[in-house]
């Protein structure tokens, strides 16, 4: 049974982790976390556990540029919460802690969902935290550029280099 890291407001309307313990972790950024839990996973973070088992790590943890549980994206807030981005941030922060781990970005389009999304997404990787990760996405990238969900990639995709500080630029 894996030791699990699980994060989440006291109404469980937001996660900021959700994960295994272990020394060498997959670390998987989306957009906002569902409905799963430990022993409990949805269909992404079930498919991160898979990747992560597939590709040699011995852990993973699923973070999200936004924490509101919504397995709508549409019922994402209009506007941001500054506190839960706050609180997201600070929780980010804590897990990497400067460690130098591989983060597959897999927001896919629903960056675009919310005009405020992809300043939080800058916001985290701006966190002096991180600079030691490396990016990554997984597949072929969507036609506007955006590394693509973990629902929608074949199951024998790669982890390839993502320069993450360019595709900010351009987004």
């Amino acid at each position: 049974m894996p030791e699990w890291i699980y994060t989440h407001s006291p109404d469980n309307s937001a996660r900021t982790l959700l994960g295994t313990q272990g020394r060498h972790p997959l670390v998987c950024v989306g957009i906002n976390p569902s409905t799963a839990a430990p022993d409990d996973l949805d269909r992404t973070v079930a498919t991160v556990e898979k990747v992560a088992e597939g590709s040699g790590f011995d852990s993973f943890m699923m973070l999200n540029v936004y924490p509101q549980r919504a397995t709508n994206p549409n019922d994402l807030h209009a506007g941001v919460d500054v506190q839960l981005h706050a609180w997201n941030m600070h929780s980010i922060a804590a897990f990497v802690d400067g460690r130098s781990l591989d983060v597959w970005a897999a927001w896919g389009t629903l960056i675009r969902k919310r005009k405020y999304l992809p300043q939080l997404l800058t916001d985290i990787v701006a966190l002096p935290e991180l600079d030691n990760v490396q990016w990554f996405s997984r597949g072929p990238r969507s036609m506007a550029g955006h590394p693509h969900h973990p629902l929608y990639v074949r199951a024998d995709a790669q982890l390839d280099a993502f320069d993450v500080r360019a595709y900010l630029a351009e987004l």
